[in-house]
């Protein structure tokens, strides 16, 4: 039988660096188990020592054990030490290799970035006396992005059915990370409209799936893609029943998929995590993950659903409802008052609703972002504008 005192000496024999676990004999049903916890170790990776670290580090994927490759050794190593890939310095390339203008651009909405900003934001890092781009800042905002980082792009395709048998359209996006976020929302957009027709010509149209959702999904495929990796680039990929989106790298350590709805976070990318955050595009960290939850939710759909898949991250957001879409008092009036084909204008609504014609706005803006309500007019100061009903 193996003793508690064997085990120790088992582990200690066998794994490199030394571990140093909890272990437990308990009983159950007349037999004895032994427990073993392991804790997270500042001294990862550690190894079957009899195969050495190149062969003999695994990691958990789900409910295998996978072999670890190079990248995500180095992954094990930078974190044990509090690094990240994308704060590292690239020697051999000068500071001009930054955009500065691309770099001004995304920030003019937020404030007037100086070259010493690059500095401050980590685009820039001293390394022997001189100013080089970091990882972070090629990515973001490098001249020549894609010579040393050949992945770093998004990849996004609409698919016939529920299967990558055949594609109907396909975009490759390799601008700035920035820009390429919007570009995927957009195509995204395109292809998630779905219509039901109404009497002979009338038809109304809603989106099947959340904006916020899709925009978060997509945000944090870019900001915590472990970009060490090589061999595929971020995908979102549509489908008739539902969107997936897939970045490089499995969790980062020490967090699990169960961890995730609860807004627990750990952050891959230090510099693309800073500027995404002064730029809006993400806020506090975990919550991402429960918007777009709860934006899920409010449509009536699933949940989302995440697994790692290989060494990737997938989220998975389905399109079918599951429920009425939650609503409260008012808007549920809203909702009853636009059944008809003709709809109406914000005042006649703010007027049935006891509401003033401003916070009503608000309430319409809010329905049509959730694809509940659709807006016809020529722009958003038409007088004619009118709200119509987007259920099917």
């Amino acid at each position: 039988m193996l003793t508690r005192c064997c085990a120790a000496s088992l582990i200690s024999d066998s794994i490199q660096p030394r571990l140093l676990p909890d272990l437990e004999v308990i009983g159950f049903r007349d037999r004895q188990l032994l427990a073993v916890r392991v804790y997270p170790s500042p001294s990862r990776p550690h190894f079957i020592k009899r195969t050495g670290r190149r062969s003999g580090t695994h990691v958990r994927v789900g409910s295998t054990n996978r072999q670890a490759d190079a990248q995500l050794i180095a992954e094990m190593q930078r974190f044990a030490i509090g690094e990240t890939f994308d704060q590292w310095p690239m020697p051999k390339v000068n500071s001009e290799a930054i955009d500065f203008r691309a770099a001004s651009e995304s920030f003019a909405p937020v404030r007037k970035l100086s070259r010493r900003n690059l500095e401050t934001l980590r685009l820039l890092t001293p390394h022997q006396g001189r100013l080089v781009p970091t990882i972070g800042g090629m990515l973001l905002f490098g001249q020549a992005r894609l010579d040393h980082f050949p992945d770093a792009w998004i990849q996004a395709g609409r698919f016939a059915g529920t299967d990558k048998a055949t594609i109907l359209d396909h975009v490759r996006l390799e601008m700035h990370p920035i820009r390429a976020i919007e570009e995927a929302v957009a195509f995204v957009e395109k292809h998630s409209m779905r219509g039901a027709v109404i009497g002979r010509v009338r038809r109304h149209d809603r989106w099947n799936l959340p904006p916020e959702a899709v925009r978060e999904a997509i945000v944090n495929a870019v900001v915590h893609a472990d970009y060490s990796q090589t061999g595929a680039p971020i995908r979102v990929a549509i489908f008739d029943d539902r969107m997936e989106v897939e970045n490089p790298g499995l969790l980062p350590f020490g967090l699990t998929l169960e961890e995730l709805p609860l807004g627990v976070s750990k952050l891959r990318n230090r510099v693309l995590g800073r500027v995404f955050h002064e730029l809006g595009l993400v806020e506090q960290w975990g919550s991402g993950v429960q918007r777009m939850i709860s934006a899920c939710r409010a449509q009536g759909l699933p949940a989302p659903v995440w697994e790692e898949v290989g060494f990737r991250l997938r989220v998975t957001l389905r399109t079918e409802r599951i429920r009425v879409p939650e609503v409260d008092e008012k808007d549920r009036t809203i909702l009853d008052l636009l059944e008809g084909d003709e709809g109406r204008q914000t005042r006649d609504i703010a007027e049935a609703i006891g509401l003033s014609t401003r916070s009503t706005r608000t309430r319409l803006a809010r329905l049509v972002k959730r694809g509940l309500v659709r807006e016809v007019g020529t722009g958003p100061h038409d007088p004619r504008r009118r709200y119509l009903i987007a259920l099917d």
